[in-house]
């Protein structure tokens, strides 16, 4: 199995091309500079909503790509209970959905304190609360052991599998951890993006732990890019990005794996996977710029309470048409309070009708 980079000579010294790197570099980092200045430039209540969102897909994406799929509003409500937001009114809360969220929330909320052993272990604690994955149990909150043989990633039917990837022998484990963590907190190292995409490969070829190690690879990879943001606030989710190229993302870590210590080509993916989350993000936070957008126009427009509180449903991605029957049940009110809400706010230019009328009649903001 000598072929597996971790067998190489020089192991684990990457190498890559700057030539194909840094302009790469360059964009994203232009990108993630434009992002921080416009999410600045809002209020703090919408700045607490877009990383509520963002949480929110890391969560649920991080996952997909392990194929386990989690409940959205569970997991919505799990970050906003921990980051203090009100999303007006809580469900209950799964424990497993709020260890995938703890984790995540160390990860990028405390992104300044060391990586330890012992942090790994208890992000390995809240991922798996049984100490079970599918049917089998799992050494949770240590280091893998390999007591069921070499830990290696399979593809197939029984007796027909495809070997992927060997990680290292659960022996050298330790050591090799010990020397990935005093790089991980290092000062010298290179700049903190391209540390996040070496950090990603170098912890997955490792593979410490018996489970979950994809998971824990993001989260890493996360807290890294909040160092290069210095900012807790995530506002682009790279596992979005991630889940929509699964599965190159897939090929291209074997492919690494399996190749020279040279990681040029993994490198270059990372940085292309990164700028697409950093684009995806104008669409998933469309929402919130457009919310800005709309009540500074409105700022002079009088308006009660009840007429703010559905403007601010609608803005925030309002499901299905607002007809009067809607807008009174949402505000509490009558048919008749709700009928003329909707014509004074018709009057002021917020809503128009739409082209159907009757009792088919539904309102549009302009």
């Amino acid at each position: 199995m000598g072929f597996y980079i971790h067998k190489l000579r020089g192991w684990p010294k990457f190498d890559y091309d700057e030539s194909e790197i840094l302009p790469l570099l360059s964009h994203v980092r232009n990108l993630q500079g434009r992002l921080m200045g416009k999410m600045e430039a809002i209020g703090f209540d919408l700045q607490s909503a877009a990383v509520l969102n963002t949480l929110t897909l890391d969560v649920l994406k991080t996952s997909e790509i392990e194929g386990e799929y989690l409940d959205q509003h569970l997991v919505r409500s799990s970050i906003a209970q921990k980051l203090g937001v009100d999303i007006g009114g809580s469900l209950k809360l799964d424990r497993n959905i709020d260890g995938v969220v703890e984790m995540m929330l160390d990860a990028t909320q405390n992104y300044q304190e060391p990586l330890t052993h012992e942090r790994l272990f208890m992000w390995h604690k809240w991922l798996f609360p049984s100490k079970q994955t599918g049917s089998h149990r799992i050494t949770v909150g240590a280091y893998r052991t390999d007591a069921r043989g070499p830990m290696q990633v399979v593809s197939g039917t029984i007796g027909r599998e495809t070997v992927h990837f060997e990680s290292p022998a659960a022996e050298f484990v330790p050591r090799e951890m010990e020397v990935f963590l005093e790089w991980f907190n290092s000062d010298e190292t290179p700049d903190q993006v391209l540390k996040a995409a070496m950090a990603h490969l170098w912890f997955v070829t490792i593979h410490p732990f018996s489970d979950g190690n994809g998971r824990i690879g993001r989260a890493l990879t996360d807290m890294l890019l909040a160092r290069s943001d210095s900012s807790s606030q995530r506002f682009y989710s790279l596992s979005a990005s991630i889940r929509i190229d699964r599965k190159n993302y897939y090929e291209i870590l074997e492919k690494t794996q399996r190749g020279s210590l040279d990681i040029t080509e993994w490198m270059v993916w990372f940085l292309l996977c990164l700028l697409n989350a950093l684009k995806l993000t104008e669409i998933n936070l469309s929402l919130v710029f457009a919310k800005v957008n709309f009540w500074k126009k409105h700022a002079e427009t009088i308006l009660s309470e009840r007429q703010k509180l559905i403007i601010n449903k609608v803005l925030d991605g309002f499901e299905g048409k607002l007809t009067s029957e809607k807008y009174a049940k949402m505000g509490k009110c009558s048919k008749d309070s709700a009928v003329r809400d909707l014509n004074d706010l018709i009057a002021k230019n917020v809503f128009v009708k739409s082209d159907s009328g009757g009792r088919s009649t539904s309102y549009l903001l302009v």
